[in-house]
């Protein structure tokens, strides 16, 4: 028996297909990227055809080379990144091409709305208390899906117009599988339109009411483990798969990696670093800071939740730092090396080469220090003009330094969020760390020694959405009985304890890092606004 997993990122989906007998075991994985585009006007999108087109060449990669029966695949089941905007039309089309998540050209929408009157945190204190009571969570940041909404609403009436529902990027990979239009529970969370109180869990009259959203737009809510639907005959033919197979809700890329990381109880705590990143606990009850713009948002599990800090851009930087600022050694090091075509392999080994690079150079760089907000901030603050930048460049200052300083950042602002997160919760001794940057254990040692931490990072951290998507599915097919048996079904590839003779220069430049953005952010509204 087998569950296919698709673990759809910003910048690539990962097929990965589970043996699901005796325990979850994988049997192949193929990934296949897509682009990310970038306007001038703060827009960021996506095209779903090129979603879907990479989608159906790595699940025929996968049933290829796993040699698996399509018939034999029970179930199908997603974890996808989250608060984009999806709106299709009757036929499942996308009205306007998605609106990512980093996506924030809805500054003026969010103004409107909660610029005026008595403010707090500069947003209105009647509609913001409103939002609290019935969702515990607001939309405060121009990257929040109402205001892309809003921003379709208003600035292209005709595609408005002919939207039907309101999808994020899992629900409309489903919608084309199963022809069903539904969002699970975390997703719709996620549009903080969603009524989180006992005994009303929903969509909310009023904070649609409040925000000016259509109900009639809303699709039905499902659990992560429930049924969406089954493949269509059409959709079947174009992945090689077999019709009528299980489609699943399936879940965000944050309560999904959590599930994966063997972080599920209450108290646990996993770093994840992708394209973004973030710090994420498992609480029973929803805990605000709207100081710090960290929320608990609902989780895979019913009636547990995941107390969230996220930052924009951290494995992005590496993704810059490569384009960028190692292009010529990297292309010297590709011709040697002979690296093949396949875009995981060609991400792995820049990756390790990047890592070799760091190891370098010494704890600190050198003194040199890198903000990591290459797209705006959101957590401990939110601001849509801070940007990166290197402080304290010097004569002696290398090429090593420089890429060391830009992972050294990244940490910095993860052990930040950290510190932000005890103010009202316990975070464990014990930190699950995940996703690519976790595949180095120079990365590993680095992030144990900035944060204070034990790090634990699992096996295949790479895949950890994946075998979150495939836990839920399994349970949705009676495989398993609950969530709380993954965690003995999480293997650790390595541990990393702090070490104190580095504490010194990372302490130091550390103090210096969160003292950057007050000292700067006039200067990043003056020449970002």
């Amino acid at each position: 028996m087998y569950i296919l997993a698709y673990d759809v990122g910003t910048t690539g989906v990962k097929t990965c297909l589970f043996s699901v007998e005796e325990g979850i075991r994988l049997m192949a994985s193929s990934t296949r990227g897509y682009g990310l585009y970038t306007l001038e006007n703060g827009g960021v999108e996506q095209d779903a055809e090129e979603w879907w087109s990479a989608m159906c060449s790595a699940t025929r990669e996968v049933m290829e080379k796993s040699g698996a029966d399509p018939a034999e695949v029970s179930g199908i089941s997603f974890c996808s990144q989250m608060q984009g905007l999806v709106l299709v039309d009757r036929d499942g089309v996308p009205v306007h091409r998605p609106m990512s998540y980093m996506d924030q050209r809805g500054e003026d929408e969010l103004k409107a709305c909660f610029g005026r009157g008595i403010k707090v945190e500069g947003a209105n204190v009647f509609k913001l208390l409103k939002s609290l009571r019935i969702c515990k969570a607001a939309s405060l940041s121009a990257k929040d899906p109402v205001w892309k909404y809003k921003w379709i609403e208003r600035n292209e009436p005709d595609n408005f117009t002919r939207a039907y529902k309101w999808l994020d990027v899992k629900e409309y990979l489903i919608a084309r599988c199963t022809g069903n239009f539904i969002m699970t529970r975390d997703s719709a969370f996620a549009t903080m339109l969603y009524d989180t109180r006992p005994g009303r869990e929903g969509w909310s009259r009023e904070l649609c009411d409040l925000y000016g959203v259509n109900m009639d737009h809303l699709p039905e809510i499902i659990g992560s483990s429930d049924l969406a639907g089954t493949l269509r005959e059409g959709p079947a033919e174009e992945l090689g798969l077999a019709c009528g197979t299980k489609v699943f809700g399936g879940g965000g890329d944050a309560p999904l990696t959590a599930i994966g990381s063997g972080a599920i109880r209450p108290g646990e705590t996993h770093i994840y670093i992708g394209t973004s990143g973030w710090v994420s606990t498992v609480v029973d009850s929803q805990i605000l800071d709207v100081s710090h713009m960290i929320a608990s948002i609902v989780g895979a599990q019913q009636g547990r939740f995941n107390y969230f800090a996220e930052m924009e851009t951290a494995g992005k930087c590496l993704e810059w730092v490569k384009n960028h600022l190692a292009l010529d050694e990297i292309g010297i090091f590709l011709e040697k090396k002979d690296i093949t075509c396949g875009f995981e392999k060609k991400y792995s080994s820049l990756y390790d080469y990047l890592m070799e690079t760091v190891e370098k150079a010494e704890p600190g760089a050198g003194g040199t220090i890198f903000t990591p907000w290459l797209h705006g901030n959101r957590c401990p603050f939110e601001d849509p003009g801070a940007a990166g930048m290197f402080f304290n460049i010097r004569l002696e200052t290398g090429k090593t330094e420089l890429i060391r300083s830009v992972v050294e950042g990244i940490c910095y602002h993860q052990r930040w969020m950290l510190e932000c997160k005890e103010k009202k919760v316990k975070v464990s001794d014990i930190v699950r760390f995940v996703g690519g940057g976790a595949l180095s254990d120079v990365t590993g040692q680095m992030m144990a020694d900035i944060t204070k931490r034990r790090i634990e990072i699992v096996e295949d951290p790479q895949n950890v959405g994946a075998i979150g998507a495939a836990a839920v599915a399994a349970v949705g097919l009676g495989i398993i009985d609950d969530l709380d048996q993954i965690k003995g079904l999480i293997r650790v590839r390595s541990s990393f304890d702090p070490d104190e003779k580095k504490a010194g220069a990372y302490d130091r430049n550390y103090s210096v890092f969160k003292r950057l953005y007050e000292s700067n952010k006039d200067n990043f509204r003056t020449m970002n606004s």
